[in-house]
């Protein structure tokens, strides 16, 4: 009997993902009213407060603009569609236990994916140069730990190196 009730869930859900509407992420009902808008991240974001009409549940939605549809060209010539998750992640690691909030991260990222709107295509090697030059503004560690990977840092040397080159410039 439990396992059709998960299906029902499951094609409750797929039926409503389909839609357009927005509903409730607790009862799934259509009838949602928005309570408050705020825009945030610079005008960028559209943070609503909404409460369902069915169950009295109150969530949290964002909108967003899509700003670009790009290709990224890999080594050997792969091509993948950019994923703003991927680089989120990347920068993260590179920032982690640093001073540095989600909210600077999410900065960076956009400013980087509006300067790359322009474009239809671009390689891998040049999103993480410019993520670099980002970094290198804002942390000197995070800095370090990104070129390290890609950049693939074998041994000492090579840290050392690298911060000669690029960070006694001062």
């Amino acid at each position: 009997m439990k396992k059709k009730w998960i299906l029902l869930e499951y094609d409750k859900y797929f039926k409503y993902s389909q839609k357009k509407y927005m509903h409730c992420n607790n009862c799934w009902n259509e009838n949602t009213r928005v309570l408050d808008s705020r825009s945030s991240e610079n005008g960028s974001v559209i943070r609503r407060r909404r409460l369902c009409e069915n169950c009295g549940n109150r969530f949290t939605t964002y909108e967003k603009i899509e700003v670009f549809s790009i290709i990224v060209e890999k080594s050997m010539n792969r091509k993948e569609k950019y994923e703003k998750e991927k680089l989120q992640d990347s920068i993260i690691k590179a920032t982690n236990k640093r001073n540095i909030s989600i909210l600077e991260i999410n900065e960076i990222i956009t400013r980087l994916e509006n300067n790359w709107s322009k474009k239809s295509e671009i390689t891998s090697k040049e999103i993480w140069k410019d993520v670099l030059d980002e970094l290198k503004q804002l942390d000197e560690v995070s800095y370090i730990r990104y070129a390290s990977v890609h950049l693939n840092f074998e041994t000492s040397r090579d840290f050392i190196n690298f911060i000669q080159d690029n960070l006694n410039s001062k």
